[in-house]
């Protein structure tokens, strides 16, 4: 039987068929139903409906995916899963499916959907009962509903657009937006409908049950064994190692906390310090050089039809890897590296000791692991589903208790293990550190595309002067926008007086359930911005313009001058040195003006570009620019830009960027305004 990673068999007969097609927020939907007191047992796509029929489940849910229906090798379900008579829901390429199977078609249509829109519902539909008829969703797709199937009706609409499916009688449902995710405000109304009301399943699978269930399987798994307990300090890694203590006793934990070199300003003795008043001593190493000169194996994958096997290569030494993918992979397999090296220290024989670490759901997802979906696509390797930790799992060397809960659970699971709330609710900072926070460049990202993206996004900034100018291109951008979304822009440009930058630099996002990597765009204007008609503007400057994944406004003066060049960036002591302290100024700032719980974190990020520059002296570039992303979120899987003014005081912003900008080395600073899709939380 199919199982959601962490239990080896239901606990309860009120469970859900939770169907997987690779979604990026597949796991979101499994948490979704758990924080609604139901259980749910992922299956690969294509699980025979006759097991969900001898295992007696009350529903079935379709995730999205990355595909395409119409694709040859699309994933598909058994078709003999509509004729069980069980209450069905597909989400995104789960309608999809849906609508296909039932005589209706799918099609790839010029505008994609990509954020938090507007849709209108039929509150008449049992999915929506109790729902006003206009309601804010998370939208991400490509394909789209064309003909929908004889015998559905549509029950909600974006524009044109066909957002949700239903057939009350045979109560099957599809919804194109993701009611899983926070940005879908009403998501969690919907499957308490969808769970209670339309399958009658009855809420009776609890925390209690899960943590009682994850310590017996500790239990199990290690026996009479050592654990080396990799400690970074933050939430994940602390609430694991309290689950360790509680089901197995502090004699059997090895805890160490490595230093990586990209750690924090005074991060290793905070880490220290903090650990110890859990009862934890701690041994530090310190390992910076075996990171900066780390190497591993890269897949290379070749089109050459000769030769179809993917081949290996060794990496370059971190200090001088630019991709944001070979960064996280050395990193993993060197924390690996350095663990194994410390059991040698200590004197501990491999086959008596396993290794345990604070892995969590999102990050499984993020990274395509097996243990999360069959048929996601990889968005980044976390350090922690590197490949040399995947061999370990095969191995049973690897401890994860929390790989089967979301950043929230843990917080949850954290309190109930009786963990202060300095501990369970610190801001998340990524394995990796502040290397992943260093936009590594040696030439500019300048693609056959940069001109027409360049114009594209003129487009849209300065919407109201273009369409007085009758330019030739603007209907590119009114084919994309809805009548009230083109008055909006027009009203907005009107007021305002906006220069679009593309950098010629690339961050990771997240678009269709698919990785992107593409360029970010720079915003300026003479006057004080309005940061709501700045967010509104950079949720739909992806949506037109795919070649753009994560839009930033630069705080000073206008961008005068197109930048086509780089700083050449690596990550040395220098560059981390600045970074370091910039990220120590903006955080002492949110500290210390209380506002550390108003968002949930707050990557502060270098990236290689030197602004302002005479392009007549020629000068070199040599300075860089500094990033502020705050971010927003509960489920940690989808979340929303910190809004000045509204969500943060705006004197608080101010300071923050006045500290960065007097960092020896910094050229401007940026707020970004990208929301998680596109963006990614982290820019790598």
């Amino acid at each position: 039987m199919a199982t959601n990673g962490a239990l080896d068999k239901p606990l309860t007969s009120e469970r859900v068929a939770f169907l997987d097609a690779g979604a990026q927020y597949g796991q979101v939907i499994d948490r979704r139903i758990r924080e609604l007191s139901c259980e749910s047992v992922i299956f690969p796509l294509g699980v025979s409906a006759e097991v969900l029929k001898q295992e007696k489940y009350k529903a079935i849910i379709i995730s999205g995916g990355p595909g395409s229906v119409n694709s040859p090798d699309a994933p598909t379900c058994d078709p003999n899963i509509f004729r069980l008579g069980l209450p069905i829901l597909g989400i995104c390429y789960g309608m999809q499916i849906i609508n296909k199977e039932f005589g209706g078609t799918v099609v790839k249509k010029n505008v994609r959907e990509d954020g938090q829109f507007t849709v209108d519902i039929d509150p008449k539909a049992l999915l929506f009962k109790g729902l006003s008829n206009v309601q804010n969703v998370l939208l991400t797709h490509g394909d789209s509903v064309e003909e929908v199937a004889d015998s559905f009706s549509i029950i909600a609409q974006s524009g044109s657009i066909v957002a949700g499916i239903g057939n009350e009688k045979l109560r099957i449902y599809g919804l194109q937006f993701h009611p899983e995710v926070d940005l879908t405000d009403c998501g969690k109304h919907i499957f308490k409908n969808f769970l209670y009301d339309i399958s009658g399943v009855r809420p009776v699978y609890t925390m209690r049950n899960r943590e009682e269930y994850c310590i017996a399987e500790i239990r199990k798994a290690v026996g009479n064994m050592k654990v080396l307990v990799l400690l970074s300090g933050g939430v994940d890694s602390t609430v694991c190692a309290a689950l360790l203590t509680r089901a197995l006793g502090p004699d059997q934990l090895v805890p160490i906390h490595i230093d990586n070199g990209f750690l924090r300003k005074s991060e290793v003795n905070l880490v220290e310090r903090s650990l110890l008043k859990l009862g934890l001593s701690v041994k530090v190493i310190r390992a910076a050089p075996a990171f900066y000169e780390g190497v591993t194996d890269i897949v290379i994958h070749t089109r050459d039809s000769r030769d179809k096997l993917p081949r290996k290569v060794l990496s370059r030494p971190l200090c001088q890897t630019v991709n944001p993918e070979e960064k996280r992979k050395i990193i993993g397999d060197t924390f690996m590296r350095v663990a194994n090296d410390v059991m040698g220290d200590l004197n501990l024989r491999q086959e008596e000791i396993l290794i345990a670490q604070g892995t969590l759901r999102p990050d499984l997802i993020e990274s395509a692991s097996s243990l999360a979906s069959g048929h996601a696509d990889a968005i980044k390797t976390h350090h922690n589903d590197s490949e040399l930790v995947r061999e370990l799992r095969i191995q049973g060397k690897v401890v994860e208790p929390l790989k089967d809960f979301h950043k929230d659970e843990v917080r949850l699971l954290g309190k109930d293990l009786g963990l202060a709330e300095e501990y369970v609710m610190r801001h998340p900072f990524p394995g990796p550190g502040l290397a992943i926070r260093v936009i590594c460049a040696e030439d500019p990202y300048i693609e056959r595309d940069f001109v027409e993206t360049q114009l594209m996004a003129k487009l849209i900034t300065e919407y109201a002067i273009m369409v007085q100018k009758r330019h030739s291109h603007i209907g590119r951008v009114d084919n994309g926008l809805s009548e009230p979304e083109r008055r909006t822009l027009l009203n907005f440009t009107s007021r305002n007086q906006l220069t679009a930058t593309v950098l010629p630099i690339r961050s990771v996002g997240v678009q269709g359930d698919r990785r992107t990597y593409n360029y970010v765009l720079g915003i300026s204007s003479k006057n004080p911005p309005n940061w709501t008609d700045l967010i509104w503007v950079a949720r739909i400057i992806p949506r037109l313009c795919h070649s753009i994944n994560r839009v930033c406004y630069i705080f000073g003066d206008v961008v005068k001058e197109a930048i086509g060049d780089i700083t050449p960036t690596h990550l040395t002591p220098v560059v981390l040195s600045t970074l370091r302290e910039a990220d120590y100024q903006a955080n002492k700032i949110l500290s210390q003006s209380g506002c550390m719980s108003r968002i949930a974190q707050m990557p502060i990020v270098m990236i290689p570009i030197h602004f302002d520059r005479d392009p007549i002296s020629r000068l070199p570039s040599c300075q860089r620019s500094i990033v502020i992303r705050t971010f927003i979120t509960n489920d940690f899987m989808t979340g929303v830009p910190a809004i000045p003014g509204k969500d943060l005081p705006l004197e608080v912003v101010n300071q923050m960027v006045a500290e960065i900008a007097n960092v020896r080395g910094v050229s401007r600073v940026l707020y970004d305004l990208t929301a998680k899709p596109p963006g990614t939380t982290e820019w790598e």
